[in-house]
């Protein structure tokens, strides 16, 4: 919940942020000059770049939990204990050795999107957050009945 809250916070404030360069685009457009109107304009853009990839996240992150929440009320979520330092990040190497269990597991079953998912947990526990999130995406369109991209 926490998280959540947190999400909703940040996302507040980036719409808000967003806000003020359509302001200020607002004002270079009405002082007329050729290179005020053209920064006003390209103002203009930023936020709508900035609204789309707010959007695409939360949307994201929607997606991510609602599979989630499914595979764990399946009983489908890892249940490897990887230990944990004292600060409370994962062990790198446990989480390391656990791996090939998974990309084994999306191998012999590629189009199903529990085991992408379950991938993509591994790939988080190990700190590679960038196919962490492919193997997300990869799940995610899955599971909404469309074909895995195979490449990351």
């Amino acid at each position: 919940m926490r998280v959540r809250l947190a999400v909703a916070a940040t996302a507040v404030l980036l719409v808000i942020y967003l806000i003020l360069p359509l302001q200020y685009g607002w004002v270079l457009v009405r002082v007329g000059t050729p290179v005020a109107i053209m920064i006003g304009i390209a103002l203009f853009v930023l936020p709508i770049v900035g609204a789309w990839a707010l959007f695409a996240e939360i949307l994201f992150a929607v997606r991510a939990d609602r599979l989630a929440r499914r595979l764990e009320a399946e009983g489908g979520m890892p249940t490897e204990e990887v230990p944990v330092s004292p600060s409370g990040r994962i062990d790198r190497a446990a989480a390391d050795a656990l791996f090939p269990q998974y990309r084994a597991a999306v191998d012999a079953d590629p189009e199903n999107w529990r085991v992408w998912f379950r991938l993509a947990l591994a790939y988080d526990a190990s700190g590679d957050r960038r196919r962490a999130r492919w193997a997300t995406r990869t799940a995610i369109r899955l599971f909404r009945g469309q074909p895995a991209i195979t490449s990351g």
